[in-house]
């Protein structure tokens, strides 16, 4: 969608102006009015004093978005396929690791779900290699990724098991679904706190574009799963995210049988946002400030790894 020369340039303007960094920084941690209110009011503080404001790197966020595209890459690929990224797409700076857990899907062929599974995947591995091409040799390497545990200890948190029992998205439609929901409301949380804030307009469009796919795709994964009356684990997954991020109630069901709440918003028709330490938080599995965990059981790599604490 994208090509180098714009990235190159948007980063290269970018890194020149630290008042660009902080912004996008604090974007990130802007949820619905009140996000706005402070963004509105850190714009009127002096550039001198955000230029003594130590905040991430440009590399720093697109490295944070790669470490989760490596994760929906896999879970998607070795939905549809068996198998995972190419080798060449995993290598880059940090402890480089392999996946566990993941094999195809048995859907039934020809299926809605297959489709919308292929159509995913193929737009995953894209933004894999995007982001890699756009940050070249700063690029992190994919971390150690679990998809076995990780997905039986969400479902237990949530309450879809008991202990004892173990779950897998991998073994039907159905639970691949749920699988699938466990992720794609978290992207489009993490990318819609940082792209309305960014003030170059060709950075901003590659943000917005990435963040737009991520939101069909949360809207498909939705969808499908009202129509199948998933309502109810839906919720619960919803309520396991909400206690892992923090004491905010914003995450969302599906609805219920009588109404639908197919996308997710608050009193103004607006997608919330969640900072990168909100995202780990339920990477991780864990409420607390930790390094790793859950999904990336090493970590994530790249300066933004720690998440939030209560």
């Amino acid at each position: 969608m994208f090509d180098q020369k714009f990235i190159t340039n948007a980063m290269t303007q970018s890194a020149e102006n630290t008042l660009d960094r902080r912004r996008l920084f604090r974007a990130a941690s802007a949820a619905g009015i009140g996000g706005t209110v402070a963004l509105l009011s850190a714009t009127s503080a002096s550039a001198h004093e955000e230029e003594d404001s130590a905040g991430p790197s440009d590399s720093a966020i697109l490295n944070f978005a790669l470490n989760l595209e490596y994760l929906e890459a896999e879970f998607y690929l070795r939905a549809v396929t068996g198998m995972g990224l190419d080798d060449s797409l995993t290598n880059g700076r940090g402890k480089k690791g392999g996946v566990t857990g993941g094999s195809k899907v048995p859907f039934t062929p020809g299926s809605l779900v297959q489709k919308y599974a292929i159509e995913i995947a193929a737009d995953e591995e894209a933004h894999v290699r995007f982001l890699r091409s756009a940050l070249g040799k700063a690029a992190v390497a994919r971390p150690p990724i679990d998809l076995d545990a990780s997905f039986t200890a969400a479902a237990l948190a949530a309450g879809l098991i008991t202990k004892g029992q173990t779950f897998s998205p991998f073994e039907d439609e159905t639970s691949f679904l749920l699988g699938a929901f466990i992720f794609e409301d978290v992207g489009v949380t993490a990318y819609k706190g940082a792209a309305p804030f960014i003030d170059n307009k060709t950075y901003l469009e590659a943000a917005a574009g990435i963040l737009a796919v991520e939101a069909y795709h949360a809207g498909i994964i939705r969808t499908t799963m009202y129509a199948r009356d998933l309502q109810a684990p839906a919720q619960a997954i919803s309520d396991a995210r909400d206690s892992l991020d923090g004491p905010t109630d914003l995450d969302q069901g599906i609805g219920t049988s009588e109404v639908a709440n197919l996308v997710p918003t608050d009193a103004n028709a607006l997608a919330f946002s969640r900072t990168p330490a909100q995202v780990l938080n339920i990477a991780y599995l864990n409420p607390k400030s930790v390094k790793s965990g859950g999904f990336f059981p090493k970590g994530v790599n790249g300066k933004l790894n720690t998440s939030g604490g209560s």
